[in-house]
């Protein structure tokens, strides 16, 4: 297929360039600069300069493709971003029978003990914005897929390194968790996620929300504690939800005070299956390598 993908360059849009490629998928990838001209070209895309924003513009390369990814999100914006994006794909597409696939995240679902795919959304405020949007894609006559990933890590990036981080920032102190740490994340490892869009691009008649889970649930606590473990800190300790809104923001924290279990039913019946099933060992191994 004629792939336009945006986010190329990024950590998961640079992971779905390459999967893509390697199917024999013809990607043309959008991008805003030389560099990341050069960046996908030399992973097999072609480059295409321009803002997806501007609709009119956006709409016309949809139109030249078969199908579409859209990974890209803004350090800012994101809400006007999202609408631009899904306008266009509207306008291209909106006849059905070319699929355009859209990122959102685990988060929309709210708290839940077994999360199901096509679950009622209770969006924390952090990302209460991409719900309207996503319902009007879904409503039209698109032929729509919406990948909502777990947390995403692998390959020294996503929220883990930064958890990492904030223990060597503790002077061997012990590291605070979020809340009391009971809570329960969802993850998923790059790859694997990125393995999960090719699944879904290529699929025939799956619409709607597709949950990206690794299956393997993981406390705050114990990420905590590995992360604590990998620099020397002595331990976690607790806080409160409002310590923890007053320290990280009330929506970031709100979000990561979700408690979320999601097996992602409708991906693993595409055939995807993880291979990366524990943030845990990815922790511990990044320990081992930077030891090495």
């Amino acid at each position: 297929m004629r792939i336009l993908l945006t986010g190329a360059t990024g950590y998961i849009g640079s992971a779905v360039l390459d999967v893509l490629v390697e199917a024999g998928h013809e990607v043309t990838a959008v991008v805003r600069s030389e560099r990341a001209a050069r960046e996908v070209a030399e992973l097999g895309a072609t480059a295409v300069h321009g803002d997806v924003t501007d609709v009119g513009w956006f709409t016309s390369r949809l139109a030249e493709s078969d199908a579409a990814i859209h990974t890209a999100a803004p350090e800012h914006g994101a809400p006007a971003f999202n609408d631009a994006v899904i306008e266009a794909a509207i306008r291209a597409y909106g006849d059905g029978g070319r699929r355009f696939v859209l990122t959102s995240g685990i988060w929309e679902y709210g708290s839940g003990g077994d999360l199901a795919d096509d679950a009622a959304l209770d969006a924390p405020q952090l990302v209460a914005w991409r719900v309207p949007l996503e319902e009007r894609l879904l409503a039209s006559g698109v032929d729509a897929a919406i990948v909502a990933p777990g947390i995403v890590y692998g390959h020294d990036g996503g929220l883990v390194p930064s958890l990492i981080a904030e223990a060597a920032r503790s002077d061997a102190g012990a590291l605070r968790l979020i809340g009391d740490g009971s809570q329960q994340w969802t993850f998923v490892h790059v790859d694997d996620l990125a393995r999960l869009y090719l699944a879904v691009v290529e699929a025939a008649g799956v619409r709607g929300r597709v949950i990206g889970s690794d299956g393997s649930p993981t406390t705050v606590r114990a990420l905590a504690e590995a992360a604590a473990e990998v620099v020397g800190a002595a331990g976690v300790v607790p806080e409160t939800p409002d310590a923890s809104r007053e320290r990280l923001g009330s929506e970031f924290a709100d979000a990561l005070l979700l408690d979320q279990a999601a097996k992602g039913r409708v991906a693993r019946g595409l055939g995807w299956v993880p291979e990366h099933v524990s943030v845990i060992e990815d922790v511990r191994a990044a320990r081992e390598a930077s030891a090495a």
